[in-house]
């Protein structure tokens, strides 16, 4: 459209993290097909209830740009969908420097990448076509913050008015954040699988790009272990189960074998039977403590690059989410 032809310069994101419910997941299909045609890296975190994939694209979008939370042409952005693209745009803006807009015309996501800095996108599934939601796609990556927009009159925002937007910059970042780290303080107590790993050193696993692993008991084993943001464990078994808690980051377990999926965040706790094939993602620098019900083991089912092609078709892939 000739209202925003002028902003197509404007840098794009490197990276846009999508999901939808049931009432969105055609159009947030037609979408990502459409942002892997402009050559836009794509994760899309499949389909589940509006509240739960929202808030999981929320979250990471939070996480992706916490070191630059004030940045006016964010990096990584989300894209989400439900029946009214309003569901979704609550749960998202639950996390820190997550700014989501629902729109339904190309002149509201021009409004709000002018005036919000918006980086995530949320669209209706029941009252956008997928042909509008393309236009109204291509008008939120091509318009850059404080542009000319439809509040403006498509003229340029006044000093007054572009000194208040660089100053929203700063601040509403800051919205939330505060408020989650005070409510941390006041309830936060010792833990004791916390303090176990303090001050000791975690020795690199080779044979794993990114981990690291403590051992503080030989048989049955008992072991903190810390993976780094963006790591993967390929498809692996063990000769005995084991159970582990997670006490920093978050990470996905696919249990193979069951056809089951798992989200872990902070104090979650899931058990993998013995001989149960299972690959993993850590989407932060994560830690957590496991215990092996004998000694430690693992047989690798695939390599690396095969576990991130599978893992780049998770939306494929038929596992059932287990919450």
């Amino acid at each position: 459209m000739a209202e925003f032809a002028a902003a197509a310069s404007t840098p794009r994101p490197l990276k846009i993290i999508t999901g939808a419910d049931s009432f969105g997941c055609n159009l947030k299909d037609a979408l990502v097909s459409h942002l892997r045609s402009l050559n836009i890296d794509v994760e899309d975190l499949g389909n589940s209830s509006y509240y739960s994939i929202a808030a999981e694209v929320g979250r990471r979008v939070s996480a992706a740009n916490s070191a630059s939370p004030s940045s006016p042409s964010p990096q990584i952005r989300g894209l989400v969908a439900c029946g009214t693209g309003v569901g979704v745009s609550i749960f998202a803006n639950k996390f820190p420097g997550v700014f989501a807009s629902t729109c339904l015309s190309t002149a509201e996501a021009i409004n709000t990448r002018s005036i919000n800095n918006c980086n995530v996108l949320a669209v209706s599934g029941m009252s956008t076509s997928p042909e509008s939601a393309i236009e109204i796609l291509d008008a939120w990556l091509n318009t850059p913050f404080k542009a000319p927009c439809p509040a403006s009159n498509f003229g340029p925002w006044s000093e007054e008015i572009s000194s208040f937007f660089d100053n929203s910059l700063e601040e509403m970042p800051k919205i939330g954040k505060e408020t989650a780290n005070e409510s941390k303080e006041e309830t936060l107590t010792p833990c004791s699988l916390c303090c176990l790993v303090k001050n000791r050193k975690l020795d690199p696993i080779d044979i794993i790009p990114g981990g690291s692993m403590k051992i503080v008991r030989e048989s049955p084993t008992s072991a903190i272990v810390s993976f780094k943001a963006g790591s993967v464990e390929p498809a692996h078994h063990h000769t005995f189960g084991h159970d582990l808690v997670v006490m920093k980051g978050s990470k996905r377990v696919w249990n193979l074998s069951k056809k089951t999926k798992y989200d872990l965040g902070v104090g979650d706790y899931l058990f993998t039977p013995a001989g149960d094939v299972h690959r993993v993602k850590y989407f932060e620098d994560t830690e957590f403590f496991i215990k092996w019900e004998g000694q430690w083991d693992i047989f690798f089912d695939e390599d690396l690059e095969v576990a991130k092609s599978a893992i780049e078709k998770e939306a494929e892939d038929g596992f059932e989410w287990i919450k």
